[in-house]
């Protein structure tokens, strides 16, 4: 099989194409980072974007990164009050906010909203963590304020509470012990938040539409954040597994929550997005967890679909021909937009890449069969 038969140069009617071809029109369609900051990469995925608004229908776009600080991106497209600067600042965590494809999309969506009635939408679908963890203080708050209270005084919340930096202490990564998670007030603070989200259930209908979604965001970042402070003061071998578990089962409600208003674009790591385990070497040890994309693919079946990219030449760094990126790099378009399954049957026994470059994770020639399409870019500048 030669291998321009399964793929096409990447533009809006392949994007189309690609798309008419699946299943189901997905409600959510994710595309994976094969590595972060590749501006090349962020530029292509803008293309994307904007071929899927004006063409395909999509309002929505969810990336890898706080899901209350993506509130501050979201609010500047509907009101556009404020400045960008400072909404790049204050709108992205993991430094996503100095990437300049990230300010061109948002600048590109408020202007977008400037001229159109129907409106879209930002969501960051990242808990907030980093590799330890941010205070509750926002979300049990902020649902506590929706809710009017009466679990508990305000009072006794903020006492629990205490500082935020407590909680945020980056030294909790690699020390379990520094941890309060599993503390009395961080106990206690787990059944305030369950008790809050109860209420929630049951006051729901006295919110309005947009106090509903967000008293729900608060509600499950509240538990997630907790849970997963918890399990940072855990000192056993299972922690960096389970807190890794924790963090895509965060990340896969905030996708099904996104997923209501769809269809989405959801921009986000090959590792975080792909339908099969993600393995992780950390130390001595070998992580092992479903990623969010298995997590929320089993709730939506065909109304998930999955674009892992590739990347060909890494800075200076030419794939093998005998791997999957060495036989994608023949194609002869700088861009192009491959049928995942079928190159599955056209590259047989591929060597997987090995890269030195340990923010760089090349596709595995095993998997090909559980991604729908791969977007490839011939050369990438790191």
């Amino acid at each position: 099989m030669d291998i321009k038969d399964i793929a096409r140069p990447l533009d809006g009617a392949s994007i189309s194409a690609f798309l008419k071809s699946l299943p189901a029109k997905p409600l959510l369609l994710g595309l994976g980072e094969a590595r972060h900051f590749v501006q090349e990469l962020g530029e292509v995925r803008n293309e994307i974007f904007r071929h899927l608004v004006e063409h395909e229908g999509y309002r929505s776009f969810a990336i890898e990164s706080d899901c209350l600080m993506g509130l501050v991106v979201n609010d500047y497209l509907a009101t556009g009050e404020g400045t960008l600067d400072d909404v790049m600042e204050r709108g992205f965590s993991h430094n996503f906010g100095a990437s300049p494809a990230n300010r061109e999309l948002v600048r590109w969506m408020r202007t977008y909203n400037e001229e159109h009635d129907e409106k879209l939408r930002f969501f960051g679908f990242d808990g907030p963590l980093e590799y330890w963890a941010a205070s509750p203080r926002q979300a049990l708050t902020g649902l506590y304020d929706l809710l009017n209270g009466a679990v508990v005084t305000r009072e006794t919340l903020d006492t629990l509470l205490g500082p935020d930096d407590r909680w945020s202490n980056e030294a909790t990564a690699m020390d379990p012990s520094l941890s309060i998670g599993q503390s009395a007030d961080a106990q206690r603070l787990r059944l305030i938040a369950d008790d809050l989200v109860s209420l929630l259930d049951t006051q729901a209908p006295g919110l309005g539409a947009e106090d509903r979604e967000l008293a729900a965001l608060y509600g499950r970042t509240a538990v997630g954040l907790l849970r997963y402070h918890y399990w940072m003061a855990d000192a056993s071998p299972a922690r960096w597994t389970r807190l890794s578990a924790l963090r895509a089962a965060m990340m896969a409600a905030n996708l099904r929550a996104i997923a209501e208003h769809g269809p989405a674009l959801v921009f986000s790591s090959n590792l975080h997005l792909q339908r099969n385990k993600s393995f992780m070497s950390f130390g001595d040890q070998t992580l092992e967890w479903w990623s969010a994309g298995a997590l929320v693919g089993t709730k939506l079946g065909d109304r998930y679909a999955f674009l892992a990219t590739a990347l060909g030449t890494v800075g200076v760094d030419d794939p093998p021909a005998d791997t999957a990126e060495g036989v994608l790099s023949t194609l002869p378009w700088d861009h192009s937009l491959i049928d995942a399954r079928r190159l599955a049957e056209a590259v047989t026994k591929p060597a997987k890449r090995v890269s030195q470059d340990f923010a760089y994770f090349p596709l595995d020639p095993a998997q090909l069969d559980m991604i729908d399409g791969v977007v490839f870019l011939r050369k990438a500048l790191v």
